[in-house]
Formats: structure tokens, C-alpha cells, sequence
């Protein structure tokens, strides 16, 4: 399997709910670098697994959705706990809609970068020591 890793970062603020989570049951902000891998398992007919450029483009696109927001104030999270591993969750989602919308490419398309794209994984990482991830197939796109 081929993989191809692009890197970005969003910033939110967010609490919890349950006294597993300590103080951060009250309001704190959190910086995330997230890293998107994308797989397949043969290369295109350029030799890639992807436009690296159109992958980070895609992937800021999606994280512009959350950065500089508060997650306690999204219709969409209400009543859930906006963990690390929740996000990463909702990335991954959110990633593969755009790859099924043929926004890294399309079979339709010749020499479409998007094209043959099988798995993705999305990691967050909260510092230098903890993070969390998602993983998992990507559908067959037409």
C-alpha cells in the first residue's frame, strides 16, 4: 500500500461533560496539528498516490469548518464531547465526502489524482507526546 501524508493545524476552543475529564470539564482552547494520510495501492499513471497540493488544499478547506471556533456553540456537537478522537472521526468523515465528490479527483477524469484512492487515515495530535486517530476505507468512487 502507498501513502502519501499532508499536515495542517486548527485551533478551538471546547469543554467536556463527565468527571472523567478533571478540569477540563470547564472552557479550554486546544491546538491541533492534523496529519490526513491517503492510500491506494497501485500508483496513478503519473507515478503518485495524489496531488499533494490538492490534498492540503482540500484538507485546510475542511478545517477551516472548525479552526478559531467553539465547538460548544456548533448546532452539530450539541450534547456531545468534542474528544480528540471524536474529531478525528469527524475529519475523516468530512474528508471522505470531499473525495467523494471527486474534489482530489475522479475516474472520470484522465489522469485524476483522486481516482483509485482505498484508505485514509486522520491523525490530531494535542503536543508532542498524546494523539489520537481515525482509519479506515475509503468507498469505491465512479
Amino acid at each position: 500500500m502507498y501513502a502519501v501524508n499532508v499536515r495542517d493545524h486548527f485551533m478551538i476552543a471546547h469543554s467536556f461533560q463527565g468527571e472523567v475529564f478533571g478540569p477540563a470539564q470547564r472552557m479550554h482552547g486546544a491546538t491541533y496539528v492534523v496529519d490526513l494520510e491517503l492510500r491506494r495501492t497501485a500508483l496513478d499513471s503519473d507515478g503518485i498516490v495524489v496531488d499533494i497540493g490538492l490534498a492540503t488544499q482540500v484538507l485546510r478547506e475542511v478545517l477551516a469548518e472548525l479552526n478559531f471556533r467553539n465547538l460548544d456553540e456548533m448546532p452539530e456537537f450539541a450534547g456531545k464531547n468534542t474528544t480528540t478522537e471524536f474529531l478525528a472521526r469527524v475529519i475523516f468523515d468530512r474528508m471522505a465526502a470531499r473525495i467523494a465528490a471527486g474534489d482530489l479527483g475522479s475516474q472520470a477524469l484522465p489522469g485524476s489524482h483522486g481516482a483509485g484512492l482505498k484508505q485514509m487515515r486522520v491523525a490530531l495530535n494535542e503536543s508532542h507526546v498524546a494523539w489520537a486517530s481515525f482509519e479506515g476505507d475509503l468507498p469505491a468512487q465512479t
